[in-house]
């Protein structure tokens, strides 16, 4: 009986310490990935104190669908943005870079694609995890900006991650549901309409390696997304910041249900 007892425990501890592994070579992971983007957000800054962006404008960033969006800027107008997108970044790597590549601007809307990278390996992180990190986007953002609207785009299906597609809808989902719940804060399914007739990612929204947007997929998300933020910030928006809180948020309901 005793040495019964002597295994169960040595198993619980084997157990434990796996755990403790895992986590602190996960912990390890993040850290040495946000380092490794530290020159990119370096070079953004770098931009800034040559030209710099005044206050008001609208803010993207998220990962590399937003980061090799090339023609944003002219896809936009006449709303004025900036592209702070950093290719293969997760949602903990734009909350842990959030003061210097979205509050820094103090923009009158942000818009930020995430969640992609974050369920691609499978197991690491769960649509829970990823729904709590948007959560902890809009916190961070509204703690700081409180007029600031704050635009989540669904994360895209693909053909290269269909077998994530279930994860993935469903963070989806959680993000929605906890969208509804904020004021100045909307979520933009970008998803849906790249869906085909039978269920599947179009191969044509998307460039050789089956991940990537392609053009005829960013002119679609301009058809999606541009109207929103027109509705929402008026293209010279220094006066928006000035509105009072709690304003819009009918209009927030409305949209959110158009924009499902």
């Amino acid at each position: 009986m005793r040495n019964h007892y002597i295994r169960r425990y040595l198993v619980i501890c084997a157990v434990l310490c796996l755990g403790v592994i895992v986590g602190i070579g996960e912990f390890a992971g993040r850290v040495w990935a946000q380092q490794e983007w530290e020159p990119t957000i370096g070079a953004f800054e770098q931009q800034d104190n040559v030209h710099s962006v005044p206050p008001g404008e609208i803010v993207f960033t998220g990962s590399s669908s937003i980061a090799y969006w090339s023609s944003l800027v002219t896809d936009m107008k006449p709303l004025q943005v900036i592209n702070r997108g950093f290719g293969g970044s997760e949602y903990s790597d734009v909350n842990f870079y959030a003061d210097r590549i979205v509050i820094a601007y103090r923009p009158a809307a942000v818009v930020v694609y995430g969640g992609d990278n974050d369920l691609a390996s499978g197991g690491r992180k769960t649509p829970q995890t990823v729904a709590q990190d948007v959560q902890r986007f809009v916190q961070l953002v509204h703690a700081k900006l409180p007029q600031t609207w704050v635009f989540v785009v669904s994360i895209k299906p693909s053909i290269a991650r269909w077998k994530r597609w279930p994860q993935m809808r469903e963070a989806n989902q959680l993000v929605q549901d906890f969208l509804r719940t904020q004021d100045r804060a909307g979520y933009i399914d970008v998803a849906t309409p790249m869906l085909d007739k039978d269920g599947r990612p179009s191969p044509d929204l998307f460039i050789s390696d089956g991940l990537h947007p392609s053009a005829k997929c960013y002119a679609m998300w301009t058809s999606i997304i541009r109207p929103i933020l027109l509705e929402h910030v008026a293209p010279s928006s220094s006066s928006f910041l000035s509105a009072p809180r709690g304003q819009g948020y009918e209009n927030q309901l409305s949209a959110s249900t158009r924009i499902r």
